[in-house]
């Protein structure tokens, strides 16, 4: 087999986009390598086993300058930057969070256009650069002043606004895409503070008891990881002139209420599953995530050739299979 002509790079490799990214990145061509780092070993994803010549992992941490230097000494054809603190993560610990959601980054993005001017970057932010919004308001774009009510939320905003101007300088060629709260997350839960939202699915459908922390009616933003997967490799091939004054771009999704999710866990679990949940109400989660808009325009997304997502019920039924296939 000839030496592979793609070499891609994913920083935050062990977290589950990661791991999920790498295996469908690896799936696509024969002709296509990987390095995947991580603060712990990433492991090379099972459904792509047969690949394993291809993929290299890399215990790292990327707050060390002279580790960024040694990682992107190399040029490689795009960087994916996956690593990161989540928002409640970022929320309780302040300096971690500024060290690993900020200066890092920074740090990566500036050894990149000094030393690979021009390389292709994607960073996945969030919905959480934006404020709250109203029934009455529009839906969300891209022209829609970011007001983050996080620390999360504004460390996003700032590596955007980065990228943003590496890019216009032709420094980069950066794609932001903001994502959705992506349901249902496979593993252990995380430190996002929405992080409830896959396990009101993931835990009852392993006969696990849960809390839910927010009011049924809260609103939400969310999308499957399978179409954010899909995206997120369709992004990097965007040629650069297809984007106007910013990179920025919201990934599709779908509006639901929390309540629609458990309605979607009991089509797909029976009232069994429901059961496992306790209702718990914890004021700083629901401050977090009720400050998150839950409803976009998406159409520069579809005109840049991203997909939709699927119905709920689709979503949950997928994740349910993915769990069996895991227990055999």
């Amino acid at each position: 087999m000839s030496n592979p002509s793609q070499h891609i790079l994913i920083t935050g490799g062990a977290g589950f986009v990661g791991q999920d990214l790498a295996a469908a990145l690896a799936s696509s061509s024969d002709d296509l390598r990987l390095t995947l780092s991580d603060v712990v070993e990433p492991t090379i994803p099972k459904s792509v086993s047969q690949h394993a010549s291809r993929i290299s992992t890399v215990k790292c941490d990327l707050t060390d300058p002279s580790v960024i230097a040694s990682l992107f000494k190399q040029p490689y054809t795009a960087v994916y930057l996956l690593h990161g603190l989540m928002s409640g993560g970022a929320e309780a610990n302040l300096e971690l969070g500024w060290r690993v959601n900020w200066d890092s980054h920074r740090g990566i993005l500036d050894f990149l256009r000094l030393h690979h001017p021009g390389a292709v970057v994607v960073f996945p932010s969030s919905l959480a650069v934006y404020g709250p919004s109203n029934s009455e308001d529009p839906p969300t774009s891209e022209t829609t002043c970011p007001i983050p009510q996080s620390s999360y939320g504004a460390q996003k905003l700032m590596v955007e606004t980065y990228l943003n101007d590496m890019s216009r300088r032709g420094l980069l060629d950066g794609r932001i895409v903001r994502l959705p709260t992506i349901i249902v997350r496979p593993g252990a839960p995380s430190a996002a503070a929405s992080s409830f939202a896959s396990g009101i699915v993931r835990e009852p459908l392993n006969g696990m008891e849960t809390t839910l922390p927010v009011a049924r009616d809260l609103k939400m933003w969310v999308c499957s990881p399978e179409t954010v997967v899909k995206n997120l490799i369709l992004i990097k091939d965007v040629p650069a002139n297809r984007f106007n004054l910013t990179r920025v771009v919201n990934l599709p999704g779908i509006s639901v209420t929390v309540q629609e999710i458990l309605d979607a866990l009991e089509a797909v679990g029976g009232k069994e599953a429901v059961s496992f949940i306790k209702e718990e109400k914890d004021a700083k989660v629901e401050a977090i995530v009720g400050s998150w808009p839950y409803k976009f325009d998406t159409r520069v997304a579809e005109e840049l050739g991203m997909v939709p997502d699927v119905h709920l019920v689709q979503n949950v039924t997928t994740f349910s299979k993915r769990l069996q296939l895991g227990k055999e």
